[in-house]
């Protein structure tokens, strides 16, 4: 099995770990998520980049890297859960916020990142950099979670094609 550069990151780890041990997070693993990912897999690759980038940007890396694994913290299959209050894009930051609340205490920026992370979907405009940059990061994660299998499949054909050539 390919090891991710996450399980590697010593410092992202110290972070995360303590929430990962948590059967409620591990349940994710169970729900697909944006087709050809689950939703642990998808947490975690948002947290880890979103990390990753505040790391770079001089942010609240520790605070994206916590909300990142709890913002999609929900248990239902979400093309199939219709709601009667409004669509899965507003409601399920509410239900990820108020499950991420029963398992660990959040900061306020904790809070708005989970809560605001799909700005641009809803009308809830996030009031930390930090949460603009997991809206992004989480955004992008989901399109190439999606297209996972066709750059996967063009990278195939390309590395054939390139073998043939050189053959």
């Amino acid at each position: 099995m390919k090891q991710k550069a996450w399980q590697n990151d010593r410092a992202y780890r110290a972070i995360v770990d303590d929430l990962l041990a948590y059967q409620e997070v591990q349940e994710l693993a169970n729900y697909p998520q944006h087709h050809h990912s689950d939703r642990l897999t998808h947490s975690i690759d948002v947290s880890y980049l979103s990390y990753r980038v505040g790391l770079r940007l001089g942010l609240n890396a520790t605070a994206l890297a916590r909300a990142g694994i709890l913002h999609d913290l929900f248990y239902y299959d979400w093309r199939e859960t219709k709601f009667e209050l409004g669509t899965h894009a507003f409601i399920h930051p509410r239900v990820s916020l108020r499950n991420a609340e029963k398992l660990t205490p959040l900061s306020n920026m904790e809070k708005d990142i989970i809560l605001k992370h799909m700005w641009g979907s809803t009308w809830a405009m996030p009031h930390y950099w930090e949460s603009f940059v997991l809206n992004i990061v989480d955004d992008w994660t989901a399109v190439t979670d999606f297209l996972n299998p066709v750059t996967d499949r063009f990278m195939t054909l390309s590395t054939l094609r390139w073998v043939r050539r050189r053959s």
